[in-house]
């Protein structure tokens, strides 16, 4: 028996708490409620954690395609019933040949797209953890491709906003431009494309002729990608970086994603006593100046780390992205999956692959300085940061959220405020914070409001449920029982089985 749990509407005034379900089979908080359905679906069929994953992510690709799709990425955390915790990289590398005459990312918004990672993760993961078959995994997302699917008021606000870069990208032919809130969507190319990954397996995405059009696509707008690229692309499974946290263990993606900046904080503050608001943004701040860094990966946790404890610096560091779209899911035999997917900005490059019936990703302008300075064949820092807790007792959570920089604020959050002791529900409905640009945006209703804008820091108010503050999926098993939590904003939805 499903048991659907909505996400409050964006902006509903005070925070509302929405209480943890528990279920018997497994349990899901996805960032759409299909993609909710699906994973239940899955679930009830008999598949594992990773196989509702991976179906709840594919409705994603296929209703949110503004914040994720086939040519976007995927990062996993996977905790196996045994205790084994792996990592899923599902993102690409840049084009093997320069950019003539320019970096790697400097001409042409064709240069900034990576090898799409998201189908070869979702295969890779499959083929490790997976029980169900690909074809019965990707049917509710073959479904509502071939079938349609009602346009909601948030991508048909996205397609407004994005409207000159997505036909900058030449999607001035794709239906979802002619389209209202409240239209029936239906993607054709994109169920087709579904159907030949289900039929055939990533050779339908990376080889042939989907491989031919996304190079098209990306050569029409000054990019180099190839099909050699494309078939030369492989999906990394390793171990996460780990670190004692609370009495147990966290874990967060390994690099090139940056949830390393993650550990860090949480390093820091593993010995030490609560930290309140006004040192979380300091700590934040501080890990962000190592952004550049994120590929010495563990080694960063033994980086000095300087935190004034009375009064703001305002230092900055992290940037105002707000996209991506998690999905958590835990299933009765212990195996819990903490994951994103996303194509970077709103619908990524924009550049529209018409025969796939998908845009591609703007990974590229991840690339900054240092060692993440744009170079060719080589993957930027991620932003995808999911991580997954493992307490004293045994119990494992899996948390993500969207919002680029932002998640490893908001995820310093709902940790601290856990380790405090509050509830998963409390800490996850309760106001937040986001340091940017050297500002400090505050959710309605914050308690330390003013006590951070006497410390010096930037405070600028936003409503409450505003998209800048995340969209917190939350999974896990306690005493053995699989639970889902959902976060109050966005459109997220938490179910069970």
């Amino acid at each position: 028996m499903t048991t659907p749990h909505h996400a409050t509407p964006r902006r509903p005034g005070p925070a509302v708490h929405c209480r943890a379900l528990t279920g018997d089979l497994g349990a899901v908080s996805a960032a759409h409620p299909s993609a909710a359905a699906a994973a239940v679906r899955a679930l009830q069929a008999g598949g594992t954690a990773v196989d509702a994953t991976i179906a709840a992510q594919a409705v994603v690709a296929v209703l949110m395609p503004h914040s994720a799709g086939l040519g976007g990425d995927m990062f996993a955390l996977v905790h196996e019933p045994d205790g084994t915790v792996g990592a899923v990289n599902g993102s690409g590398r840049s084009a093997a040949r320069p950019v003539p005459g320019g970096s790697a990312t400097g001409i042409g918004i064709g240069a900034q797209v990576t090898v799409p990672g998201m189908v070869a993760g979702w295969f890779a993961a499959h083929e490790r953890y997976g029980r169900l078959p690909v074809t019965e995994i990707l049917a509710p997302a073959r479904r509502l491709a071939r079938r349609g699917a009602v346009v909601d008021t948030d991508l048909a606000a996205a397609v407004a906003q994005q409207r000159p870069r997505l036909q900058a990208g030449g999607a001035g032919g794709w239906d979802l431009l002619a389209l209202s809130a409240g239209d029936r969507w239906r993607q054709p190319a994109l169920a087709d494309a579904l159907d030949a990954l289900a039929g055939q397996g990533p050779d339908a995405f990376y080889r042939g002729p989907a491989a031919a059009a996304i190079t098209a696509a990306v050569g029409r707008h000054g990019g180099t990608l190839s099909v050699d690229d494309l078939a030369a692309h492989v999906t990394d499974l390793s171990p996460p970086l780990a670190l004692a946290w609370d009495g147990g263990n966290a874990h967060v993606q390994p690099p090139p994603s940056q949830g390393v900046l993650l550990a860090m904080a949480l390093a820091w503050l593993q010995d030490r006593p609560p930290a309140d608001d006004h040192l979380l943004v300091e700590l934040t701040e501080a890990v962000f100046a190592h952004r550049a860094d994120c590929f010495r990966g563990a080694a960063l946790l033994d980086a000095e780390l300087v935190v004034d404890p009375e009064r703001a610096t305002r230092r900055g560091g992290p940037r105002a992205y707000l996209h991506t779209a998690g999905v958590a899911v835990a299933d009765a035999a212990g195996m819990v999956v903490s994951s994103l997917v996303s194509v970077f900005d709103d619908f990524g490059s924009g550049i529209w692959v018409p025969e796939l019936g998908c845009t591609l990703n703007n990974r590229g302008a991840g690339f900054t300085d240092g060692a993440n300075a744009p170079a060719a064949g080589a993957r930027p820092v991620h932003t995808l940061a999911p991580a997954l807790t493992v307490d004293r007792n045994g119990d494992v959570l899996a948390l993500a959220t969207p919002g680029a920089d932002g998640q490893i604020q908001t995820l310093l959050q709902v940790l601290t405020a856990l380790r405090r002791g509050d509830d998963l529900a409390t800490a996850v409905a309760a106001p937040r914070w986001r340091s940017e640009h050297a500002e400090l945006l505050v959710e309605a209703g914050h308690p330390a409001r003013d006590d951070l804008s006497a410390r010096g820091h930037g405070v600028r108010d936003r409503d409450g449920g505003d998209p800048v503050f995340g969209a917190v999926v939350a999974a896990g098993t306690r005493r053995g029982a699989p639970y889902a939590a959902a976060d109050w904003r966005r459109f997220v939805w938490s179910a069970v089985a």
